[in-house]
This record gives structure tokens, sequence and C-alpha cells, in this order.
């Protein structure tokens, strides 16, 4: 008798197995730590697996568009006419920060205030040193050394920078434009995924680079105080990403494209972001098994991300995405 309930017990285990669903995506470092999270917690409650890799947003989209995984993560939304093309869905999933972190000796978080003209010198090589007037004029009470800037930024199709350059082009218009891939005026220190360049800055004393907050919190870099669009200084914080992020608005007719970048309002953040997800248009079994994740996600998971410091998408966006896998017959 034991053997046969044995016998039942491992077919049942096996049959479970056989059934539960495994999907693979990959793309946007930005989002992994959220993904990886979800995927867990979806997989203890559910046995369905979900493998996501951070491989930067660019090589996401390649994936996708090539069916070579069930879905892509980017950080750069595509157009409507884009995805038609390439016969792709795609929904948002979460809003982040990018942050400004450092490595300064003595410099504790938040200490370090930059100014819109400062970020912009940084990045466009025009600020060399961290004596430089235009970063001491506002940090006076901080001893800022006659040392170099050492520059970290990602060296991958990134959607991390996409972002951070469309709010760089809103600052200094004459030199940066929105793109995965920038050639930058500063001399640089290139690194791959969000990992990368808190890794580098790590490595390097006196350097600055933009990374997503969730990697801020873990590597436990400090990051800097900015000043925003309303000219007020704000430090990277899930209030102030809150701030933001309520300004952000998204439509299933246009597939939700948007750039929520640069926000209005005194206490917001002005570096914030969206991430999306992209999934084939023709692969519709697989499809649902990638809505089922995250509506799953998008159910439970909000403060499983919260404490990654990541914004959780607001309920309305929530029901708009639902009904718009639903008119795709997701």
């Amino acid at each position: 008798m034991n053997k046969f309930v044995s016998i039942v017990v491992a077919s049942t285990a096996l049959a479970g197995t056989m059934f539960a669903s495994q999907i693979t995506g990959t793309g946007s470092s930005f989002a992994a730590p959220a993904y990886k999270h979800w995927s867990s917690a979806y997989y203890n409650k559910t046995s369905n697996q979900v493998t996501y890799t951070a491989t930067g947003s660019g090589a996401g989209i390649r994936a996708v568009k090539k069916r070579l995984v069930n879905f892509g993560g980017t950080d750069k939304p595509l157009t409507p006419k884009v995805l038609k093309k390439h016969k792709l869905y795609m929904f948002p999933t979460l809003i982040g920060s990018i942050d400004l972190a450092y490595n300064i000796p003595g410099i504790k978080d938040n200490q370090l205030k930059l100014s819109e003209k400062a970020i912009a010198g940084i990045f466009n090589g025009s600020i060399k040193y961290w004596d430089n007037s235009l970063i001491t004029k506002n940090n006076q009470g901080l001893s800022l050394p006659h040392k170099a800037i050492n520059v970290c930024v990602r060296s991958d199709g990134s959607g991390t920078t996409f972002n951070f350059t469309y709010y760089l082009s809103k600052i200094d218009s004459a030199d940066f434009s929105a793109k995965k891939t920038f050639n930058w005026k500063a001399n640089v220190i290139g690194g791959k995924g969000n990992q990368g360049v808190t890794t580098n800055i790590k490595q390097n004393q006196y350097s600055i680079g933009y990374i997503e907050y969730a990697y801020k919190l873990e590597s436990g870099l400090p990051a800097a105080t900015v000043e925003n669009r309303e000219g007020y200084w704000v430090a990277p914080t899930i209030k102030s990403f809150q701030a933001g992020a309520k300004y952000a608005s998204w439509s299933k007719k246009t597939d939700f494209y948007a750039l929520i970048g640069y926000p209005k309002g005194k206490t917001s953040y002005p570096i914030i972001a969206a991430t999306f997800v992209l999934i084939p248009a023709n692969k519709i079994k697989n499809d649902k098994n990638v809505i089922n994740f995250f509506n799953w996600s998008f159910k439970n998971g909000d403060k499983i991300i919260s404490k990654l410091g990541y914004i959780p998408l607001p309920e309305s966006t929530k029901n708009e995405i639902r009904s718009y896998w639903k008119e795709r017959g997701l």
C-alpha cells in the first residue's frame, strides 16, 4: 500500500511538472531585480517557471524580434509603427528611477548636490574635476578634491542609457539626444548592464555613474541630490519617485508608448523611467503564459518590488493593460 501511494504521489508530482509552464525572457537590466523576485514568488505559488536574463534593452528587443524568447524587456518603448512592422505587442510593467551614484571618499549619501548645469557638464565632458566651480558653488560644506571625474556609463545597448540621455537632452539639447548607445564626449569607463556600471563605480574612486535605484540600494553606493525641473533640490527617495510617477500616462491606443522622464512638480525626482515588455503577436499560446505571469505579478507583486525601490503601476493603468490583452485575445 505504501509503495502504491508513493507511486501515485510521484506520478502526480511528475504530471504537475510536465504541465507547469516554462517561459523565457531577456533584456532590460533596469527591470531585472524586479523580474527576478517576481519570478521566484510566482514559481513558489504556481510551480510555473520564468527565466529572465539581464542582457540590456537592445539585446532584449533583438531577441524577441527573432522569436528567440517568449518576451523581451526594454526601457526604450517602441512606437506603434515599429511594433506593427515586427508583429509585437507592448505594455509597461513598473516604474523606476535612474540615480547618479558616486564614489568620493568622505561624501555620504545624498550629500552631494548636482545642478542641471553640473550634471550636463560632467557627462558632456566640459567639467573634468570635482572642484569645478559649477559643482562647488552648491556644495560649500563639502571638501571636494581636485581629482579627475571618472564617468561610468553603459557599454551595451541600454534602455537605461536611452532614458538617461532623454533626460540629458532636456537639460542640454545641444550635446545630447535620446539613444540606447551614446557616443560620450566625456572620458568614460564602460560597463555592461546596470551591474557593470555599479561595479565600476565601486572600483574607481572619484567616479560617478547612472544606475537604477535597486542597484544603488543593493550596492550601498551613495547617490546625489539633484536639481529638478522646477529648480528644487530633490534626493532620490521612494517619495520623490512617486511624486514624479503620478504624471505618467499611457494609452492602449498607442500600445502604451510614452516617455515619462523629466516630470513636472516641485517634489518630483527628475530622472524616472518606465520599463516595458514585448511579446510576439503571432505566438498566442506562449503569450498567454507570459500574460499569466505578469497578471499574477500585478495582483500580488506590488509589495515585492516596492521593497526594491520600484514604483508599482496604478491600478487604473493595470486595468488598461488587461483590456489591451483582452482585445488581442491574450
